[in-house]
Order: C-alpha cells, then sequence, then structure tokens
C-alpha cells in the first residue's frame, strides 16, 4: 500500500503544481502604488544619478495582467525605469498575483550645468491594466540651484546671487524673522509655492538688469515661462511689518502681491518695481498701508485693487491690454472704503500717474473710487493722466489729462511687445509736480521741476 499512498501524494503534487493562477480582467480590481508622486531632493553639483523605488501593490484575491508600465517621455527622459528586471523605457505583460507585489525601479541622471534642463525636471510613469490607467508623477532638481521644500525662515537670513532659489510648496518668513535678498537673486516659485511673509521682507535689488531681483515662475520652457498664474504670489499678513522691496520684477504670479491689515508703520515699501502679467491682480491691498515710487504695474486681472488702507503712489503707471492670457476686463486702479461689506477707512494719494488701457469695449473708466458709507475716506489725485468716461466725484483731483493718449514707446500685443517709456511727443512730459523723486524706475535722472507722469522720465 505504501507505493500506492506514495503515488497519489506525487499526482497531487504535480496537479496543484500545474495549477494556473487565477486572472481577473476586471477594470474594479485596481492596483495601489507606493507613492503617486517620486521626488528626487538630491541637489546635483556634478553630473551623476540617484535611484527610488516604486511598488506595486495587488491586494484583491485574483491575479492582475498589466499590459504596461511604460515613461511617458520615453527614451529621451532623463528618467529611467526597471520592472522587476525588465529595462524601459516600457516594459510589457507584467503579471501581479493575487496578494502580491512587483516592484518599479526608477533612476534619474542630471547634468546641472546644462543651460538646457529647467530647474525641476518632470515626467510619468504609465501603468496600464484592465483598461485602466494609473499615473505616477516623477520630478527632480535639474540644473543647480538652492532648493527649499516647505521652508520656514524663523531667525535672520540673507540670500545672495550665487545660485537661483527655487521654493516648491509654502515658503514662510516666520513672524519676527527677517529675510534680506540682496542684488542680483532669482527666485523662481512653483504652482504650489507661495511666498508668505509673517515677519520682514528686504530686498535690495539695484537698477541694472543682472542686479534686479526677479520672482517668476519655475517654468522657464516654451510655452510656460509667459503663462500668468504660475505661482500664488507674494503675501504679506497681518503680522507682516516693515517690508521694503527695491528694483524687483514680479511677473506671473497669481496675485502678484498681497497686503492685509495695518502695520505699526508702513506694511510695504516699494521702490523702482516693475508687477507684469499677474491673472488674478498686480497688488491687492486690504486695509494695509503701501508706499510705492517708481512702480510700473502692466496686464494683470486688476492692476491695483485698494480697499481701506492708507496708501501714497508716486510716480506709477497702470496699464493693461487684453492678450491671450490675460483678458483686459477690470479698471486698471479701484479704490474703495469697503471689503466684503465691512467699511474701512482709507487715505489714498495718487501723484505724477498713468492710468491706462486699451479701448475695448470691456472698460470704460480705467479708475474706479467707490464710497459706502460714512467712513474716514480722503482720496486725492494730483496731476494724472487717465482713461476714463466718467470722472470720480468722490475724489480731490488736482490736474488731470482725460483721454489722452500717453504714447508709450511700443504696443504689439501679438508679439508680446510691451514698452512703457514714453515717445518724445507724450503729454505727460513735463505734467508732473515736484515730488522730490529724483530717479525714475529704471533709476535715471528725474528733474525735480516739471517731471514727467508716470514711471519712467523721458530722457
Amino acid at each position: 500500500m505504501k507505493p500506492v499512498r506514495n503515488l497519489l501524494l506525487f499526482f497531487l503534487v504535480v496537479i496543484f503544481a500545474c495549477k494556473k493562477e487565477s486572472f481577473t480582467n476586471n477594470a474594479s480590481a485596481i492596483l495601489q502604488t507606493s507613492l503617486d508622486t517620486l521626488h528626487f531632493d538630491t541637489v546635483f553639483t556634478t553630473t551623476g544619478s540617484t535611484s527610488q523605488v516604486i511598488k506595486i501593490s495587488n491586494n484583491n484575491n485574483k491575479g492582475i495582467h498589466i499590459a504596461s508600465v511604460k515613461l511617458a517621455g520615453g527614451n529621451s527622459s532623463p528618467f529611467k525605469i526597471n520592472v522587476d528586471g525588465t529595462p524601459g523605457p516600457q516594459a510589457n505583460n507584467v503579471d501581479v498575483l493575487a496578494k502580491d507585489s512587483t516592484y518599479i525601479f526608477v533612476t534619474v541622471s542630471i547634468n546641472p550645468s546644462s543651460a538646457n534642463l529647467p530647474f525641476i525636471v518632470r515626467d510619468s510613469i504609465e501603468i496600464d491594466y484592465n483598461g485602466n490607467k494609473k499615473f505616477v508623477q516623477l520630478d527632480a532638481f535639474g540644473r543647480n540651484a538652492h532648493f527649499f521644500r516647505n521652508k520656514k525662515i524663523t531667525g535672520t537670513e540673507t540670500w545672495t546671487n550665487d545660485l537661483p532659489y527655487v521654493l516648491l510648496g509654502n515658503f514662510t518668513v516666520d513672524t519676527n524673522a527677517t529675510l534680506t535678498i540682496n542684488q542680483g537673486c532669482q527666485i523662481y516659485m512653483h504652482a504650489d509655492a507661495p511666498f508668505i511673509v509673517n515677519g520682514t521682507l528686504q530686498v535690495n535689488g539695484q537698477k541694472y538688469d543682472s542686479t534686479r531681483v526677479i520672482f517668476s515662475g519655475d517654468r522657464l520652457d516654451e510655452p510656460y515661462k509667459d503663462f500668468p498664474a504660475s505661482y500664488p504670489g507674494l503675501i504679506f499678513t497681518d503680522a507682516s511689518n516693515n517690508n521694503v522691496i527695491n528694483y524687483a520684477i514680479i511677473k506671473n504670479a497669481y496675485q502678484a502681491i498681497v497686503a492685509v491689515n495695518p502695520a505699526a508703520s508702513t506694511k510695504l515699501t516699494l521702490n523702482q518695481i516693475i508687477i507684469d502679467n499677474a491673472y488674478d491682480a498686480g497688488i491687492i491691498g486690504v486695509n494695509t498701508s503701501i508706499n510705492a515710487t517708481n512702480l510700473l504695474v502692466s496686464n494683470s486681472g486688476k492692476n491695483i485693487f485698494l480697499s481701506g488702507g492708507n496708501y501714497n503712489f508716486t510716480h506709477c503707471t497702470a496699464a493693461s491690454y487684453s492678450n491671450s492670457f490675460v483678458q483686459h476686463k477690470d479698471p486698471v486702479l479701484f479704490v474703495a472704503n469697503y471689503y466684503n461689506g465691512i467699511p474701512l477707512d482709507i487715505n489714498a494719494v495718487f501723484r505724477n500717474c498713468i492710468f491706462w488701457g486699451e479701448s475695448n469695449g470691456f472698460v470704460t473708466d480705467e479708475v474706479v473710487v467707490s464710497k459706502q458709507g460714512n467712513t474716514n475716506f480722503n482720496i486725492l489725485f494730483d496731476q494724472v493722466l487717465w482713461r476714463l468716461k466718467n470722472t470720480p466725484t468722490n475724489a480731490t483731483i488736482n490736474g488731470a489729462i482725460t483721454n489722452q493718449n500717453p504714447l508709450f514707446d511700443s504696443v504689439n500685443t501679438n508679439q508680446r511687445i510691451y514698452d512703457f517709456h514714453l515717445q518724445a511727443n507724450s503729454p505727460a512730459i513735463d505734467k508732473g509736480v515736484n515730488t522730490n523723486v529724483t530717479i525714475d524706475l529704471d533709476g535715471n535722472p528725474r528733474p525735480v521741476r516739471k517731471p514727467d507722469l508716470g514711471a519712467y522720465e523721458k530722457q
């Protein structure tokens, strides 16, 4: 009997060994990945590579047949994949047994000195199974830079222009902390990276192009480099105080500058600043205090929006023209003594300024002054050039040039050329009053007597 029993056991082993794994092609049978986005936070200073792993888990009671695992960027991607021993950029016919898993090994190779690389190198992995497509996003630091992910400054810190600064996630200057940004620094922010100032920001740019401080989005490749709303913007909160920005360019934000609620002294001082291509607004001030001199705010959803507070704008140009990114549908200056129905005191002076926009049928008045209730309300326009149909009746106006084209140097919307210097025959020339401002936005001389209106002095 023993040989018979052994023979029976042998046949049972053979039967079970030959039993096929049961697979499902049901789309509701889902594979899980260990993460949705794989970050390579290595800062490359020389050409090199680094590797990480993604786990694909099958928690179903049946196996799943993966048709393909592939890199979207194919052979041209800086990322490489290997799926359980099968090298990419694509691995086909990968089986994951029930209650089992498989692994994707991901490697990225970076040459940080390559001028063609963006600061953040991106790609994705597509996992195709049972009619489903699951994606895992990949990103890695590209060109050499200072990279900060969810950084908070808690003391005193100074940035120099040795390398660009790339911000990922929330960036915060903490209460009672001070960040000083020196001339020539370039700050590039990701779409999820608001620049939040609870403490103090000091920006020390200088007049030359190479020495101005730049705030922009981190996508510098076509066509993204000109997209508005590339990052949230600079936000000065209730606790923030004594902020000064000199010679800076703030472009392509959603809301370039937001300042809220009073400070013990001036919340924000802007000297020789360019704000351009902000999707929603160039400057939003709510019950706060801003002093601005030689300011250009151009081609933004709402160029300047002020509700309550104390403001002094001297030699400023606010101008807007519709383009393929931002439609000119709001006045370039809106001033009110309320916000969301809450009454607020307001004191504002606009001296030697230009408020202009294209006549496209959307905006009849480029300056709107709105008053509700009986709060403290003092608005002065002292020597301005503006385009409007209805002159504000609730403001003091001391000299205004109405509906005369300022004759900016060059405006070509199709070619995205916007030069807001003045032509030689501009009606804004020599129409200003003495403000003791001796330079213009370029840092060029400005006469004390009879200066030009706007941010630029005709040289």
